[in-house]
């Protein structure tokens, strides 16, 4: 498959500014749909494993991937970006950016593979050899699929991304679950992993049968390379400052205090994580198609920036309240102490829902070096945050982090925003609505939980008392603050289009 014919199939099929809010609306509600889906199967594989398996397992794995995931940083090298962002690419660019891909995957398995002694000595455990060496290799699949995934987004096709994302999730928790059950322990955690790189490439190059050609010299690859570049080194800030917690804590109190706390983080960060990615996922292709109209793209951007926040301050606002019930349900009463924990990063949520949805903005603007510069102020007020918790264990790191995040909020999007058409005035709208919909459906759900809590089970607290808490919101958020009319018309939207 060449990609020239493949561009000239996506114009004939309408990728063109005037179909681009279709395209966006269709985009959109896919990855919104395909989330509780993914977050179903997270869930299950959490709940399970966390009921077959012990914290100092969790731990294990743990204390690798907080490493194996900084190397990982450099898997596709930001070349996936760029491929997403040009305007115009040619054939002879993607292969050798293939190949580059290639090369950098293998690299990155010899690494995997060198540091298993050094961390079996840093954490004075043996049993970390062999499961660096397996994570480490799940680098040269992330690497053959990253063009392929590439040229998925840039051509909009939702379907088949949405599709290999929730098939080689589900491949790689059901092995996950049955190596557990089969008694491998912390293998199944490795399995897990190992086997979702594995499953996506093979999928993308079903869904997009291209073969990369041999790569080529003097083909604009240089200016490539300097974004591509500049991207990763941001990711890797970003990921040092996310995982240096788990370090720290690893290092100094032990896998079982890095495994509960991890639980934790997973638990909160997981819905999260996946609803920013669904957003970064439809909101960078078509923000960088929107380049040259101001106008258009601060609407596309404000819009999708409004419907975050208002997914997730109800759930933050649940994890502050039924942090307790969370954690009993979810993963059963050994793991209560993890309910302090849940608890402290509520704030670390959203401070995330506030501030990253500027990454594709500014990727989408090729301003990656000012997303660099803000990487390297992040990153050592929240190492700072974490060091300053350390000493009070998984708890204070916790409040660390969250102080930390708390702190960044508005300079991050002072400076995200600047120089760009959306105002201050325009941020404060889309967070007005949602924000005091969330304070007054929090003082309902508290009140509820003080009255009725204290004897009812944790289920039955956590199932009505959730109710209340989406009920009062949804309440507040489309009647009282009028957003009613916004979202009929985006559902509206959603089925014309569908």
């Amino acid at each position: 498959m060449n990609i020239h014919s493949i561009e000239g199939r996506a114009s004939d099929a309408g990728i063109v500014l005037d179909n681009l809010k279709g395209k966006t609306i269709r985009g959109g509600f896919l990855a919104i749909c395909s989330q509780p889906v993914k977050f179903l199967f997270r869930t299950v594989s959490l709940v399970l494993l966390a009921r077959i398996l012990v914290p100092e397992e969790f731990g294990l794995v743990g204390m690798v991937t907080a490493v194996t995931g900084v190397i990982g940083m450099f898997k596709d090298a930001g070349l996936s970006a760029i491929t997403v962002q040009r305007p115009v690419i040619t054939d002879e660019q993607v292969s050798t950016l293939f190949w580059i891909n290639m090369a950098v995957g293998a690299i990155l398995v010899g690494l995997s593979i060198s540091l298993a002694p050094v961390l079996v000595s840093f954490y004075r455990e043996p049993r970390l050899f062999w499961v660096t060496v397996a994570l480490g290799s799940g680098f040269i699949f992330n690497a053959a699929a990253t063009q392929h995934q590439a040229l998925l987004r840039r051509h909009m096709r939702y379907a088949e991304l949405v599709g290999i994302d929730v098939i080689s999730l589900l491949v790689s928790v059901a092995v996950g679950i049955a190596m557990a059950v089969g008694g491998f322990g912390y293998w199944s955690l490795v399995g897990m992993q190992v086997v979702l790189p594995v499953a996506n490439a093979v999928f993308v190059w079903v869904a997009f049968p291209w073969i990369p050609g041999l790569p080529r010299r003097n083909i604009g690859i240089r200016s490539m390379l300097n974004f591509g570049g500049t991207v990763t080194l941001n990711s890797l800030v970003i990921y040092l400052a996310y995982s240096a917690d788990k370090i720290l804590l690893g290092r100094y109190w032990g896998p079982a205090a890095l495994g509960t706390y991890g639980r934790s983080f997973q638990l909160f960060n997981m819905p999260i994580d996946q609803l920013n990615g669904a957003n970064d996922w439809v909101a960078f292709p078509v923000l960088s198609r929107l380049q040259g109209d101001p106008d258009r793209f601060r609407k596309y951007f404000l819009k999708g920036y409004s419907l975050v926040l208002a997914l997730t301050i109800p759930f933050v606002i649940g994890c502050a309240v039924f942090a307790e019930e969370m954690i009993i349900v979810l993963l059963g009463p050994k793991w209560k102490d993890a309910a302090a924990i849940l608890r402290l990063l509520t704030p670390t949520g959203l401070a995330f829902a506030l501030i990253n949805p500027f990454g594709p903005l500014l990727m989408a603007r090729g301003q990656v070096g000012r997303s660099l510069k803000m990487a390297l102020v992040i990153a050592p007020v929240l190492i700072t945050g974490y060091v300053a918790g350390l000493r009070y264990g998984p708890e204070g790191v916790a409040l660390g982090s969250s102080a930390g995040m708390t702190l960044l909020i508005v300079p991050m999007i002072a400076w995200a925003k600047h120089g760009t058409s959306i105002s201050t005035r325009d941020i404060f709208r889309s967070l007005r609505q949602p924000f005091l919909s969330g304070v007054v459906a929090a003082v309902a759900t508290l009140l509820f939980k003080y009255y009725f809590g204290p004897t009812w089970s944790p289920y039955a607290s956590l199932l009505v008392g959730g109710s209340v808490l989406i009920v009062s919101y949804l309440w507040l958020l489309l009647y009282i603050m009028g957003q009613k009319d916004m979202y009929l018309d985006l559902l509206r939207e959603i089925k014309k289009r569908s």
